[in-house]
Parts: C-alpha cells; sequence; structure tokens
C-alpha cells in the first residue's frame, strides 16, 4: 500500500460519492486514505435530504491529527460547504505547502442540490485555487467560477485556461455535461493542453464520479505518479466503475469501485 491520501470532504449515507467514495478509490488503487470530514449529508441516489455542517475547528482538529502522526502524500478536498470551512482547511494546508493538492470544487449534487454556499465560492477562489496542484471542476462549476457559459470544446480549452490564470497549477476541466458520444476532458497545464476522450456509456449510474475522479488522481500524485498519468489512469478507473455499476437504487446509482475484482464461483449466490 503506496500512497497516503489526506481527503477533506462530506459524507454521503449512501456510500456513492464523497468520503466513501473517496476511500474506495484511493483504497482500490493501492493507496491509503485518511480524512476530515467536513459535513454530514443524508442522501441517497434520489437526492439530497439533509445536511449537517461540522464546526470549522473541529475539521482542522482531524487535519491537524492525521498530518502530526501519520502524515500525507497528497490531499484532496471535497465538499467543503461554507467560507468558514475552506478558511480553516486553507490555513492547516498552509503549512504542509509542499503536498500535492488536489481541488474539487464540489458546488451541487448529481440530483440538484446545493453542496456550496454562494457566498463561499469567493473564498475558494481566493484560498484554496492558488494552493491547487490541480483544480477538477466540471462543466457547470466552472461556469459558476467564471461567470459564463461553456458549450464546447474549444470554450473548455480556453476556460481551463482562464482557471489555471487564476491562481491554480493545473485545471482538469470535466466534459461530461456536454452532449455527445466522446466525452472530453481537458487538461491545462504550464506546459499546454492535453485532452483525453473517451465513450461516454448510456447509464443514469454515475453518482460520484467527481469525488472518484479526483481521488484517483490524488491518489496517483501520492505515489508518484506525474500529473498527465495519475489523470489517465483516473480516467480509465472511473470509465471502468461507470462501466460495471452495479444498479443500486432509483435514481442516480453509485458507480462499482472495485471494478477488476471479480469474487471466486464459489462465493456467488445461488
Amino acid at each position: 500500500m503506496k500512497g497516503r491520501v489526506l481527503i477533506c470532504a462530506g459524507s454521503d449515507s449512501g456510500g456513492g460519492a464523497g468520503i466513501q467514495a473517496d476511500i474506495k478509490s484511493v483504497t482500490a488503487l493501492g493507496g491509503y486514505a485518511m480524512t476530515a470530514i467536513t459535513a454530514l449529508t443524508a442522501q441517497n441516489t434520489l437526492g439530497v435530504q439533509g445536511v449537517l455542517p461540522i464546526e470549522p475547528g473541529f475539521v482542522r482538529a482531524q487535519m491537524r491529527s492525521v498530518l502530526d502522526d501519520l502524515g500525507a502524500d497528497a490531499v484532496k478536498t471535497g465538499m467543503l460547504f461554507d467560507d468558514k470551512v475552506i478558511a480553516a482547511v486553507s490555513d492547516e494546508l498552509s503549512h504542509y505547502s509542499a503536498l500535492p493538492l488536489v481541488v474539487d470544487p464540489v458546488m451541487v449534487a448529481k440530483g440538484g442540490s446545493v453542496l456550496l454556499a454562494d457566498s463561499a465560492i469567493g473564498a475558494l477562489r481566493a484560498l484554496l485555487m492558488p494552493k491547487a496542484t490541480l483544480l477538477t471542476p466540471n462543466l457547470p462549476e466552472a461556469e459558476a467560477l467564471l461567470g459564463r457559459r461553456i458549450g464546447d470544446l474549444d470554450a473548455m480549452r480556453s476556460a481551463a485556461e482562464e482557471l489555471r490564470a487564476q491562481g491554480s497549477a493545473a485545471v482538469l476541466m470535466k466534459g461530461g455535461h456536454l452532449e455527445g458520444d466522446v466525452l472530453y476532458d481537458v487538461l491545462a497545464t504550464a506546459a499546454g493542453i492535453q485532452v483525453f476522450t473517451s465513450t461516454r456509456i448510456a447509464t443514469r449510474h454515475t453518482h460520484g464520479t467527481g469525488c472518484t475522479l479526483a481521488s484517483a488522481i490524488a491518489t496517483g500524485l501520492a505515489q508518484g505518479m506525474t500529473l498527465a498519468d495519475a489523470v489517465g489512469r483516473a480516467c480509465d478507473y472511473v470509465h471502468r466503475a461507470i462501466a460495471t455499476a452495479p444498479g443500486f437504487g432509483g435514481g442516480h446509482g453509485p458507480l462499482n469501485h472495485l471494478p477488476d475484482s471479480h469474487l471466486p464461483d464459489s462465493h456467488l449466490p445461488d
């Protein structure tokens, strides 16, 4: 087991996204997952029924407990909920500036529930984006950060560069919200633009794809992979996780975070 990843994010009681998806992803890729939980959510595949924020000082205490003892090789942030939690996480990370940081700017759940207060977008932009080794917005999140629509691959390229200019060392613009059978993810770094492509899978079981992808990338960075290699492996992992999704729930179901694991025949149900 190589690669310690500290995840600062919310808990998903349905197990498909958030801390639960993060832990599964890191573990599946051979890393070691540690957590600082920022909020508790009551949610399932149909939506979010409730959110209970964690006090910012306790979020910071969780981070300090982990970092002072176990240490970390990378940090990933997900749902941070409000500006006070963002400030606490940012302040604690200022003592660990050498650690790779993957920032997933979680704003809205798959079913439409708001997971980041409007007042916190400015704090995210000012406090965390400049610290980020990689920012991983989907198109709605990037549109909220930039204040404009992003409607095609060329717009994704320019938006990724514009977000990178706001402080993040690199930006991965996720294109799953675009129409079409081909999916594009655009990686913008100081060296230029790289486009990752995959084939869209016709399924509603895509809950937690953003959390899963960001944690998979953080695991690669924690394991010493280059950013491009970590992104490539993570995209392939998420594609296989979607392709083998178990089909649970009546809404947007979870992925299969262990797509390469198979039970022996003797363990299968009759």
